[in-house]
């Protein structure tokens, strides 16, 4: 069974949207709307009463989570939303009728309402370029290189992201999408620091099983809040 994701290092975003703009880019998303938030978590003490400069602050990007056993799905009444065979949560705009029973059941809200189309949208991992052997966009064109694309199934370590270009080396688009790496060669190749299974996370779960996952090492999680 496949169930594709995206992991993202925390410790190597840098806030810097670009995975927001070129979503919006790759997908025509309305000005207004996003598949694809970063937000700031923190300044928060690194320690219970501690103050500046003793202080925790990370990016984390927020999207729909394509999970195993997602809510949207379970109660959409006309079948638009739902999950493919890789594992990604969809919306069939010709059987979406714009009730938005989905975007109030997603425990993200990373859901909304094309007004001009009457439909809902919401990140769909790029299907389009994913489908063709392409990475998301919002992987291709992360400047920190904290994003990678992959399969549950096969492990972290196998999540690809476009390599490292080396001194003043130039990439086209197409080599950001063919010349790649993977997490486990990254960090073997000292471009990323290993990681334990502890700093591995997922957003808040309540049923639905989130599947993209981030990791952040010797920093306090806040996703739960």
């Amino acid at each position: 069974m496949t169930q594709y994701a995206i992991v993202t290092d925390l410790n190597r975003c840098v806030g810097c949207l670009a995975c927001a703009v070129a979503c919006k880019v790759a997908n025509n998303v309305p000005i207004g709307s996003f598949w694809n938030k970063v937000l700031r978590i923190g300044p928060n003490p690194s320690t219970e009463g501690s103050d500046f400069p003793n202080v925790d602050m990370y990016f984390l990007p927020i999207q729909c989570q394509h999970c195993e056993n997602p809510a949207c799905v379970a109660v959409c009444p006309t079948g638009a939303s739902h999950k493919l065979e890789d594992g990604t949560v969809q919306v069939d705009k010709e059987k979406c009728i714009g009730c938005q029973f989905c975007a109030m059941s997603c425990p993200y809200g990373v859901r909304y309402l094309n007004e001009e189309e009457r439909v809902v949208e919401k990140c769909t991992l790029c299907e389009q370029k994913i489908a063709q052997g392409e990475l998301p966009q919002c992987v291709a064109q992360c400047g920190g290189r904290a994003r990678f694309f992959g399969d549950l199934d096969e492990g972290l370590d196998s999540f690809e992201a476009p390599e490292i270009a080396s001194g003043n080396e130039e990439r086209s688009y197409e080599g950001l999408q063919t010349v790649r790496a993977t997490l486990g060669e990254s960090i073997e190749k000292g471009y990323m620091r290993s990681y334990e299974s502890s700093d591995v996370y997922h957003l808040p779960d309540v049923g639905n099983r989130p599947s993209l996952l981030y990791i952040l090492r010797d920093t306090t999680w806040q996703g739960e809040e």
